[in-house]
């Protein structure tokens, strides 16, 4: 029973692959494995075996008698001997297993080493390619440890089959051991020391990856006493190797004895206490002239092996004070994106889900798609998965027959809201691509909208297709509420119809239903491995995926596109650093206890674009970096895989993007490496880290990420980017801004980082984002009024006008508690430059209060109208009109209160808040007072999903 479910899950296994046309990687992959299991399990018995069955054929004739009597061995020889032949076999199968399985785990060595390509590049030490160090030296190492291996299992068990057999005694006043017994333990240690010889030479060269100096790779200390220590521990080792052998024609210990001792002090006293004392006294007291040389090839080493040796840094002499530029026809941020993809999410959900068993992930994606005049524009994008039945329909037939696939694509430009208050759904996206079963001019051009492989479904695999004539797959709920919508599946799809493979696949999964279930038929298809990352991890084992896939409509379907890493950390002299560490957005380790990272690196590339079909799950895989050697050498590992980009379709180029991951690796490199100069480095006056994120709130140890948007260099074109920002390790003024081409075409993967002047201060995000907080906190708050909290977007940072603009949305979202599933809508734009700030409900209002003259920095009115006696007339009016407009609001909340809510009171308060707002907005045009800059309306919560008639709908 436990071969068949063993056999079970590698036949289920082979169907996938050949359902996804991969057999190449399945069969390369398993024929690899198998024969390093065969070869690995071989050698390790046949050395160790061999070993002992030489060591039991040597026994002495006479047995234990020569030495003098019995010993305690005799009783254990006399209790094993009778099973010896059993023993012995168990005990190969035992270690063939495992060392088998060892040396089949490291198949990816084994492939990169006999696949390597050439970098064309030498290291500065050896001159040797980079090659050598990246595939020929882990080979090495593999080979080394294995022999080690060998060789002390070896010599253990033929000393114990000696010790029962009679080849040695232990008894006083020393060891009494036959001749035979003492040739062959010490031809067994002479090898094992001529493997330690090997294995002091082959050290040299892991210099390459030292961590002993000041950065990583090789230091002063490692060229100038190990390296020549270890040369010459090499040839000690030869020596002390020549006299274990010469153990076997001359009697007596003496010699190994001897050897024994000088390796053991040659490695103490060469290998250990000189390089400690070079180190000590010629390196600490002048490290920064001693490690200079080699400080500088770690910097040049790790701006390669990052890919950031090309980052362009443009001194740049930001304006501070707007009324020292001109603005006026600067349009470089007017499409700025404004929707926030991690807090627009639960506007999504609550606008676009339709249904609960559908839903959107926490963080939305931004993609380009053109608007009707054919410009690209930034759009928050996201996929309508299936999460599974609801509770009450959870059953098998319902789970993975039924509901088996989301429905839609849902995008938004990412630069506009629907206008209008909250009566009129004002502050929206403004979707033009939505509901079901798809309206908007952006889903016209979606063919096919139904997903069956998605993020979010939770559903471990689904049984589609069936009976095309007798659809029960559900597509959509029918908008009269009465029904659904039903499909059948046509894709591709492991077939299920036959007996034998509906067995397996109840063996696989644990399900009986699998095999009895009559809605299962002859054609029936098994979809499995749903999730994207998934897919492509299965097919491509040798790459490293980014963390965040995102969809496209591409030629009329919704394709994933995932990017793939090739990284190592086997690149001399760069810096090694945790990939776990590089791209998490935890600006503080909460751990106690850092545990050792087992994902280091020190080598990193995009050299894949994978695409998966989200209808049917299709994967290609394109090779994006075809100058990468080590997706060169993969290519050669598993030939066809890796398809030309130029095998790409002009529609998905232009949805390629910059990735995430490489980016937030190469902003946290640059940070340190952005000094090229030795000296300034070692003196780390100039190092950069990013800044936490202004607009996270309480959870100030996130770190800002980075953000894609449309942005303008200076001197360029507005280009889809993805862009970052650095403040000084210890102060709150900018360092410097980072953008890098984000768009398919020749400057795409340019570094462009901005350096700011040490002679101006530039505010931080954290210093615009308090100034934004202080200056407008009358105006906010009351946007926040009782039952809503303000919520802030993502802090902008865009060069504009000859400095960086700030640009935050700001959004109000009903409180937990309400009756209501809160989501943010925008109210408020808010945008600074220098230490000018504006607020107002657009953009370019916002824009023309800091750069048009528009009194935006005035101080708004915080105190509570009710508190202050009036001083004079013109005081009186404005106390009233405040006054107006918060009884309009409360009556406009205490309308929602009601049981069920009262809509009829609920559209009174908002036309006499719109009446209040329209006075208050009279007196200050007449001078009355100081009020809020940019007027807010003080937006009630919207409408309790609760009641379907109320429903928002976004767009309408």
């Amino acid at each position: 029973m436990a071969l068949f479910f063993l056999f079970s899950g590698f036949y289920t296994d082979y169907l996938w692959f050949d359902n996804v046309d991969y057999t190449t990687v399945f069969s390369g992959m398993l024929l690899t494995q198998i024969v390093l299991f065969v070869v690995g399990a071989l050698l390790m018995v046949g050395i160790v075996g061999g070993n002992m069955l030489l060591a039991f054929r040597m026994r002495p004739m006479f047995g234990p008698a020569m030495f003098g009597g019995a010993s305690g061995a005799d009783r254990y020889r006399m209790a094993l001997d009778p099973h010896r032949k059993l023993i012995f076999i168990v005990g190969m199968a035992v270690l063939a297993l495992f060392s088998g399985s060892q040396f089949a785990g490291q198949w990816k060595t084994w492939l990169q080493y006999v696949n390597g390509t050439d970098f064309g590049q030498k290291d500065p030490q050896f001159g040797l390619d980079i090659a050598f160090f990246m595939f020929d030296l882990p080979f090495i190492r593999m080979l080394l440890n294995f022999l080690f291996t060998a060789i002390v299992m070896s010599a253990i068990l033929a000393a114990i089959t000696h010790y029962l057999y009679g080849g040695f005694r232990l008894q006083s006043p020393g060891v009494h051991a036959s001749r035979a017994a003492r040739v062959h333990l010490s031809v067994l240690l002479g090898v094992f020391v001529l493997l330690k010889a090997a294995a002091y030479f082959v050290d040299r060269y892991d210099l390459v990856f030292s961590d002993r100096g000041f950065v990583h790779g090789a230091s002063y200390t490692d060229i100038n006493a190990v390296l020549p220590a270890k040369t010459i521990l090499a040839i000690i080792a030869l020596i002390c190797a020549a006299m274990f052998f010469a153990g076997v024609v001359r009697p007596g210990g003496m010699l190994p004895g001897v050897s024994f001792g000088l390796l053991v002090l040659s490695a103490v006293l060469i290998g250990g206490v000189y390089p400690a004392l070079v180190e000590q006294f010629q390196v600490k007291p002048n490290q920064q002239a001693k490690e200079s040389t080699y400080i500088k090839r770690n910097i040049d080493a790790t701006r390669q092996a990052y890919g950031i040796d090309n980052a362009e840094v443009i001194p740049y002499d930001a304006k501070e004070d707007p009324a020292q530029v001109n603005a006026a026809g600067d349009t470089s941020v007017s499409g700025v994106r404004l929707l926030d993809p991690s807090l627009v999410s639960k506007t999504f959900q609550q606008t676009q889900r339709i249904r609960g068993f559908y839903d959107f992930p926490d963080a939305l994606d931004v993609d380009r798609y053109p608007d009707a005049g054919g410009k690209m524009i930034d759009h928050v994008v996201a996929v309508r998965d299936l999460t599974g039945p609801p509770n009450e329909q959870d059953n098998w037939i319902n789970r993975h027959l039924v509901y088996t696939h989301g429905f839609g694509f849902v995008a938004a430009p990412g630069n506009k809201v629907t206008s209008g208050d909250v009566t009129t759904q004002g502050g929206l996206p403004d979707y033009d691509a939505k509901d079901l079963p798809g309206s908007g001019a952006l889903a016209e051009k979606l063919k096919e909208p139904r997903v069956y492989f998605g993020e979010q479904a939770e559903t471990e695999y689904v049984i589609a297709g069936g009976n095309p004539n007798n659809p029960q797959e559900l597509d959509y709920p029918e908008s009269a509420g009465t029904g659904q919508k039903n499909t059948t599946y046509t894709g591709v799809g492991v077939p299920v119809g036959s007996f034998f493979n509906r067995l397996v696949y109840a063996a696989k999964y644990g399900e009986v239903n699998i095999l009895l279930s009559s809605d299962v038929n002859n054609q029936s298809k098994i979809l499995y491995e749903r999730d994207p990352r998934d897919r492509v991890a299965k097919v491509a084992p040798f790459l490293t995926l980014d963390a965040n896939p995102y969809p496209a409509i591409v030629d009329g379907r919704i394709k994933w596109i995932v990017d793939g890493y090739t990284t190592s950390n086997n690149y001399p002299y760069a810096q090694s650093e945790s990939l776990e560490t590089m791209t998490r957005d935890l600006a503080v380790e909460r751990r106690v206890v850092a545990a050792q990272p087992r994902d280091k690196i020190n080598y990193m590339r995009n050299s894949v674009k994978a695409v998966v079909d989200g209808y049917d799950g299709t994967v290609t895989l394109y090779g994006w970096d075809d100058k990468d050697p080590i997706l060169k050498t993969w290519g050669k590992a598993f030939p066809g895989v890796i398809r030309p980009v130029s095998e790409m379709s002009a529609d998905l180029r232009s949805h390629v993007r910059y990735p995430e991951d490489l980016f937030k690796v190469q902003r946290y490199q640059l940070a340190r490496y952005h000094i090229e100069d030795p000296g300034a480095f070692y003196g780390g006056q100039d190092v950069w880290v990013v800044p936490r994120d202004p607009s996270a709130g309480a959870n100030n140890d996130i770190k800002q990420p980075p953000y894609y948007l449309t942005t303008t260099m200076p001197g360029g074109k507005p280009t889809f980017s993805l862009t970052t920002t650095f403040v000084p390790r210890q102060g709150p003024n900018l360092a410097a801004f980072m953008a890098v081409d984000a768009t398919a075409g020749p400057d795409y993967g340019k570094l462009r980082v901005l350096r700011m002047p040490s002679s101006t201060a530039i505010p931080g995000p954290g210093q615009a984002q308090n100034n934004f907080q202080s200056r407008f906190a009358g105006e906010l708050n009351l946007l926040g009024l009782q039952s809503s909290a303000v919520r802030y977007g993502n802090l902008l940072t865009l060069p504009y006008a000859g400095g960086l603009v700030y640009v935050e949305p700001v959004y109000i979202q009903a409180a937990a508690g309400t009756g209501q599933e809160p989501y943010p809508i925008l109210r408020r734009v808010l945008v600074s430059f220098g230490n000018k700030i504006g607020s107002a409900d657009t953009l370019e209002d916002a824009l023309k209060q800091v750069f048009g003259g528009a009194p935006a920095n005035q101080q708004p009115t915080t105190t509570n109208p009710g508190n202050q006696q009036p001083a004079n007339p013109a005081t009186t009016q404005l106390t009233q009109a405040i006054d107006a407009v918060a009884k309009a609001y409360n009556d406009g909340q205490n309308a929602l209160k009601e049981s069920p809510p009262n809509w009829t009171k609920f559209g009174e308060s908002q036309k006499a808040l719109q009446s209040a707002l329209a006075n208050l907005e009279k007196l200050k045009a007449q001078g009355t007072g100081a009020t809020p800059t940019a007027t807010a309306t003080p937006s009630a919560s919207p409408s309790p999903s609760a009641s379907p008639s109320a429903s928002p709908s976004g767009g309408s």
